[in-house]
This record gives C-alpha cells, structure tokens and sequence, in this order.
C-alpha cells in the first residue's frame, strides 16, 4: 500500500523557499534557541592573506544544503543500516553574525556572541564561515564550559603566533586556540606540502600538545586509529577547513593545496569521532563559492556537515 504521509501540505521541493540551512526553521531571536543544533554563518573573510570570498560562504553553503531537504523524515544509510537525523533530532538556523566591515575585533565579537548564545540555550553550535580566523571567537565562546580538544582538518598549520602585527588572521587560529588553558590538546589532520608556517610554528605547536599527521599518514593508519589518538573521555571541538580536502573536489577556496583528502577520508574519520567522543561544536569554513562556478565546493561542505550531524545524534541515541 503507498504511504502518503509525503503527499499532503505543499511538497516544498529544495528549490523552492528560503535558503535556510537545510530548510530548518529560522530563528532570528538569540534569546529563543530552542534546539538540539543551531546554525549560524560567520561571512568574514577579512583574515585572508591572498584570495577573499569566503564572505559568501554562508549563502552559499546554506543554498547547497537545501539539496538534501527534500522532507522525508531522516536520512536512511543502506550501508550502515541506519537513519541518520530523524525529525526528533531539532536544527535551527539562526541565521548570520553581524560583520563590520575591516573592523576584525568587532565582528570577532557578534560571532563569540552568537556561539555564546548556542551554548547557553544547550544547542550543538554549527558555525559555517568566513575564513578560518572566524575560529578565533568560536573558540573563545567555550571559556567557561569545560575542557575540550581540538580535532582540526585542513592543509596547513594555521599555528602562526604573528606575523606583521597581526595575530587574529586565518594563519593564526591554532596557535590562539593552543593558549587557551581550557583547550588541552589539538589534532591537526592533512598539513601537507608547501606551507604557510615555517618549521619553528611546527616545533611550537608540538611542544604546546598538538599531533600533527598529513593525508598520507592519516590514511596510512586509518580513521579509527586516528581517533583513538585523541585522549580518551576528551570533548572535542571540530574545526573543517574546507581546503582540507583535494581542490579536485572542493576548489572553492582561497588556498587550494593539491593532495588532499576526499570524501570519505573525512567522513570516516567524522563517524569515528562521533562513537567515541563528545562532540561540543564545529565550524566549517573557507567555502569561497565564486572559484568554483560549479557548486560542488558548497554542495560538499554541506553534505559533509548533515553527514556529521546525523553520526553525533546517532551515538546519542537519537533514533
């Protein structure tokens, strides 16, 4: 017999409506967050030291995910057995921190709010930036709430302490993450090749707790013996560099760096994750859409956050 349960109402298809993220209910009262997750753009690309655009990440990102919105109630995986994100699983967009323009320590400030505000109303905080200084506030908005640790995939270091005066840019979110006395340890996945941190900025970011491994040393061990190198009971912090993953895939972005991961190098790693820590927040940033005229940077960052959502609420029972 056909179940019509998807035959009433409007049938809402993804191109259709606004460009929330996923389609999820708009909040735009940071006072009223009542929600498991909550979504918010971080459009700043004011860090960049060569090509901006990440401004338009956000837009972009929340258009792509509208893709997998087509109403049905979760996401079945034939592979796993499982449906992932169920509607008991309840994600609110909250729409964009406020962005002065050239003024980095103001805008820093809406998106520490913003997140601040997730945290408070118990929401998981979902940052979709920006440039990946946009960590920097993110980052900030967990004093007070514990220890946690930093899983970081992405190209390079980002662990640069300053350089001409400059210490809030997207070469230096590590390094600020680092100092933190709540952030006891980061792992720093995919650094490769040609980078922008010279080999003191290495030394440093080891001697302050950080296991570094590139793409091909996380491949070599594979992703459930990169999670297990994360301590044990650690709550763990993700940060997603979109320039993480091979420009063949994810060109979109500033800094493309060849020989990077592919799809399910990090998705792998994410569904490790979740089964064995506590996962308190995540960002996703560097999404440049207008290097890539194709849309498939947007599409990939998009999937690879709805994928991550549905792991964590999966091991957290959500059914």
């Amino acid at each position: 017999m056909a179940d019509h349960r998807y035959e009433t109402g409007r049938l809402d298809l993804p191109f259709v409506g606004i460009s929330t993220f996923g389609k999820r209910p708009y909040v735009s009262d940071w006072d009223a967050i009542e929600a498991d997750v909550a979504v918010m753009g971080a459009p700043f690309d004011f860090g960049t030291q060569w090509r901006p655009g990440a401004r338009f990440g956000p837009r972009a990102v929340r258009e792509a995910s509208t893709l997998f919105s087509f109403g049905h109630a979760g996401a079945y995986d034939h592979e796993d057995d499982a449906t992932y994100l169920p509607e008991s699983v309840r994600i609110v967009d909250i729409g964009d921190a406020d962005i002065v323009h050239t003024d980095t320590m103001k805008s820093h400030a809406n998106i520490e709010e913003g997140v601040r505000k997730m945290l408070q109303a118990g929401a998981l905080p979902v940052v979709i930036g920006g440039d990946h200084s946009v960590n920097i506030p993110c980052i900030n908005a967990f004093d007070g709430d514990g220890d946690i640790h930093i899983l970081q995939i992405d190209a390079h270091l980002d662990f640069v302490d300053e350089r001409h005066g400059v210490r809030f840019g997207h070469g230096n979110p590590m390094r600020r993450a680092a100092e933190k006395p709540y952030v006891t340890g980061l792992t720093q996945v995919g650094i490769r090749n040609v980078s922008s941190t010279a080999k003191e900025g290495y030394d440093a970011a080891r001697s302050m707790g950080s296991d570094i491994l590139s793409v091909r040393q996380a491949r070599a061990i594979g992703a459930e013996a990169l999670i297990a190198r994360i301590p044990e009971a650690a709550r763990v912090y993700v940060t997603i560099d979109i320039d993480g993953f091979c420009p063949s895939i994810a060109p979109g972005t500033g800094t493309p760096s060849h020989g990077g991961f592919l799809y399910y190098d990090v998705l792998e790693i994410m569904q490790a994750l979740a089964k064995r820590h506590e996962v308190v927040g995540i960002d996703l940033v560097e999404v440049a859409p207008d290097y890539d005229p194709t849309g498939s940077t947007s599409v990939l960052a998009a999937q690879v956050l709805l994928n991550t959502l549905g792991f964590i609420f999966h091991a957290r029972g959500a059914r």
